[in-house]
C-alpha cells in the first residue's frame, strides 16, 4: 500500500497498520523516510503563519521567515529518536516486549500519520491567527498524536 492509502487506513485500524510495517522487516531507511514524511509537512504547515507574519509585518516576502523555519524542523531529528528511544525504555520498564526499530516505527508512524493534521493547523494559525479556534485545533492534533502513538506503541512492545 502507499503511505497515503496507510495514512487514512490508521484512523480506522492502527494496529493492523503499524504490523504491516513492521513485517516489512528492519529498514532504517523506511523508519527515517516516515520522520521525513512529517517533517516535510510540519514545514509545508508553518507557510501560511509565515506569510501571515510577512504580511503583519509589511514585508514583501515571506521568504526569510521559511528558512528559519526549515532549519528548526530539521533541528528536531535528534529529539524524534531520543524520545522513541525513551519511549522503549519506559515500555521495557513496564513490561513491554518490542525492540527499539519497533519504538521508532511506532513514534515515526504516528507523526507521519498527524502530519496532515498539522497542515490544518498551519492553515488555521496562518488564516486566523491566535484564536480559540486556533487552540482547539491545536488541541486536536495533540490528542490524536498522542492516541496514535500509544496505540501503536502497544501494538509495538507486544513483542
Amino acid at each position: 500500500m502507499t503511505v497515503t492509502t496507510d495514512m487514512v487506513a490508521t484512523w480506522r485500524r492502527p494496529r493492523a497498520i503499524l504490523r504491516q510495517h513492521l513485517a516489512r522487516g528492519r529498514s532504517e531507511p523506511f523508519a527515517f523516510s516516515l520522520l521525513l514524511v512529517f517533517l516535510a509537512l510540519a514545514f509545508i504547515g508553518q507557510w501560511p503563519v509565515a506569510a501571515r507574519e510577512a504580511f503583519l509585518a509589511n514585508e514583501p516576502s515571506a521568504a526569510p521567515r521559511i528558512l528559519p523555519r526549515a532549519l528548526a524542523v530539521l533541528a528536531t531529528i535528534p529529539f524524534w529518536y531520543l524520545l522513541a528511544a525513551l519511549s522503549r525504555l519506559v515500555a521495557r520498564a513496564f513490561g513491554g516486549q518490542g525492540t527499539w526499530y519497533g519504538a521508532r516505527i511506532a513514534l515515526f508512524w504516528a507523526l507521519a500519520t498527524v502530519g496532515p493534521l498539522m497542515l490544518l493547523q498551519g492553515m488555521v494559525a496562518g488564516m486566523i491567527g491566535p484564536s480559540p479556534a486556533l487552540s482547539a485545533v491545536t488541541l486536536g492534533v495533540g490528542l490524536a498524536f498522542l492516541w496514535l502513538w500509544a496505540t501503536l506503541l502497544h501494538e509495538a512492545e507486544r513483542g
